[in-house]
């Protein structure tokens, strides 16, 4: 079986979101788990990476991910593609990237949490972010933005893709957060589920950032799909009860 991929139909630069199947572990973490933290064989999530990059036409080595902790440190990246070379190590403690080195291919790890690519093209920069409520609170896409502009990205020239995660249907949180999250994006983002909870809808409130930061409605791409919904596709931290795989998102510097 070969390794299926997710694509944005706006971002013009090689990117992918993995779903779970494609992969060689065993349950729960069946199949493709690409995370090396969450109990898995070491050497099985090396070769699910190994799989993933093959199906991207991408040398392992290419690949960059992060030590993520939910917060909003974005790494610049430099480097080479080496085509013999082997997995690289994640760097150190961040939850977004941006690079202007050609063939680097930036991963981030979610399993709920919102991927956001980001790409301009023109001034050959792309980034990754990973998005749970706690990165999204502290406008960790706004930083990456940022960033890229600091480097010659324009951002009314941006596009953005935000990829699988948990979505309003199955985000449920208490009404505390909810407010937090009101008063940071605005009306909509969160809507009552009772008098003690709310379902919240961090895809919004992240297009809300992008939108905020420069970017233009039509350079912002959605992908309509909930991770906790859809069992046979995608991992989800929140419907498994914390004991399960990593999807991995990708995007590859022109």
């Amino acid at each position: 079986m070969g390794v299926p991929l997710l694509f944005s139909t706006r971002l013009p630069v090689a990117h992918g979101f993995s779903t779970r199947q494609g992969g060689c572990s065993a349950p729960p973490w069946d199949t493709l788990n690409l995370g090396a933290h969450v109990g898995d064989d070491p050497g099985v999530v090396e070769e699910n990476l190994r799989r993933l990059m093959t199906a991207a036409n991408l040398p392992l080595a290419a690949l960059r991910r992060t030590s993520q902790v939910h917060g909003d440190r974005v790494l610049k990246v430099e480097g080479t593609a080496d085509p013999d070379g082997t997995l690289l190590p994640p760097l150190e403690e961040a939850d977004g990237m941006w690079t202007g080195s050609s063939g680097l291919a930036l991963g981030i790890l979610t399993a709920d949490c919102v991927p956001v690519l980001l790409a301009d093209p023109a001034a050959g920069l792309v980034a990754a972010v990973h998005a749970g409520w706690k990165g999204t609170l502290l406008q960790i896409a706004r930083v990456a933005v940022q960033r890229m502009t600091k480097a010659g990205g324009r951002p009314a020239r941006m596009v953005a893709a935000l990829g699988p995660s948990i979505r309003r249907c199955c985000y449920q949180v208490d009404a505390e957060l909810a407010a937090r999250f009101g008063r940071a994006f605005g009306e909509g983002v969160a809507t009552a589920d009772g008098p003690a909870h709310a379902r919240l809808d961090l895809t919004e409130a992240l297009r809300r950032t992008l939108v905020d930061a420069g970017l233009g409605e039509d350079h912002i791409d959605v992908l309509a799909h909930c991770t906790a919904c859809d069992q046979d596709r995608f991992f989800s931290h929140r419907r498994d009860g914390g004991r399960t795989g990593r999807m991995l998102s990708f995007i590859v510097a022109p």
